[in-house]
């Protein structure tokens, strides 16, 4: 197939280009590089620097069978404080694509989302048919572009899957030796942080991380969240590629299960990496739940995905990542 990319120059996006071209798609990706960076585009795809308002019309004229989408805002801090930047690019950017996919016939998303739109859950695992309630613009804004996909298909018989996920870690390296993995101005997520502090680079004043709250109700005080591999999430995309049927919206989550504590995830980069990277214990965090992890049970039954790799596979894979963008 001829696949459309947004945000293909992105972390998740790049992964998933990847993969597409192992499996014998044509992949063009659409990127504005505002976050994403054009060496992390797959070499055998094509690349239009471009946004979805200005140039989705134009690349999807050429020819399309499907879209995977993943150009979004998605800091959760920056959203609180710039909501309107997040409503006009996640869900403005998502509609203004959508009408160009109307306008070239092309019928069949696949759409990343985010488990951030149920908010604080009333338990875990949190299953599809649980309450949304996000708590942030960003979350609010990626159930909107789902409510959205399911009035497409309603309407114009979009095929359209959505898929809601937490962490995402790991790093993934193609046939030809190509790394592709997780580089972020603001880095906000743990693994890439922590491993940070084992590079030679980092002044021993900075080496130590921060634990926000070692007083949980979880096995060792610290909360737990859910990670994934990077490859696993992708592998998932073109899972659900396949599924897209026109009139139909899927919503599916991607979960491992039983999710990692903060303090095992160190214990992991420190294993992996070999270095010490002392860690300090400070206040929680407002609104910090104890647990957040998702249930894959219904992808699982569905599409017979689940996520095979372990945590310290994901550590070792972003590690090899980081130290080779290091050289």
């Amino acid at each position: 197939m001829r696949l459309l990319v947004t945000g293909g120059a992105g972390y998740i996006g790049s992964v998933v280009a990847a993969q597409l071209i192992a499996a014998g798609h044509d992949v063009i990706v659409l990127d504005d590089l505002s976050t994403g960076h054009a060496d992390a585009v797959p070499p055998k795809a094509a690349f239009t620097r471009g946004t979805l308002r200005g140039d989705a019309a134009r690349v999807l004229s050429g020819g399309a069978d499907a879209v995977l989408h993943f150009a979004a805002k998605s800091l959760v801090g920056e959203s609180v404080a710039r909501p309107g930047l997040y409503w006009s690019h996640n869900l403005g950017g998502t509609l203004a694509l959508l009408e160009a996919m109307r306008a070239a016939g092309v019928r069949r998303i696949v759409f990343s989302s985010t488990a951030a739109v149920y908010g604080e859950p009333e338990h875990t695992p949190i299953e599809e048919t649980d309450p949304a309630r996000p708590t942030s613009p960003y979350g609010a804004s990626k159930l909107a572009v789902d409510t959205a996909l399911a009035e497409y298909a309603r309407m114009h018989s979009f095929g359209g899957v959505s898929l809601r996920y937490f962490n995402v870690a790991g790093a993934h390296a193609d046939d030809d030796g190509n790394w592709f993995g997780e580089r972020h101005a603001t880095e906000t997520h743990l693994i890439p942080n922590v491993l940070a502090k084992a590079l030679p680079g980092c002044a021993s004043g900075a080496r130590a991380v921060q634990i926000f709250g070692d007083d949980y109700p979880t096995p060792d005080g610290t909360c737990v969240r859910d990670y994934i591999h990077v490859a696993d999430l992708a592998r998932a995309h073109l899972l659900a590629l396949e599924a897209c049927e026109p009139g139909e919206h899927r919503v599916y989550n991607l979960g491992n299960g039983a999710g990692f504590s903060v303090r095992e995830v160190i214990d992991v980069c420190r294993e992996v990496t070999g270095q010490e990277i002392p860690a300090d214990v400070a206040p929680r965090r407002p609104g910090d739940p104890a647990v957040l992890v998702a249930s894959s049970a219904r992808i699982t039954a569905d599409l017979g995905w689940r996520a095979t790799r372990d945590l310290r596979t994901m550590v070792a894979d972003a590690w090899a990542f980081t130290q080779a963008a290091q050289r």
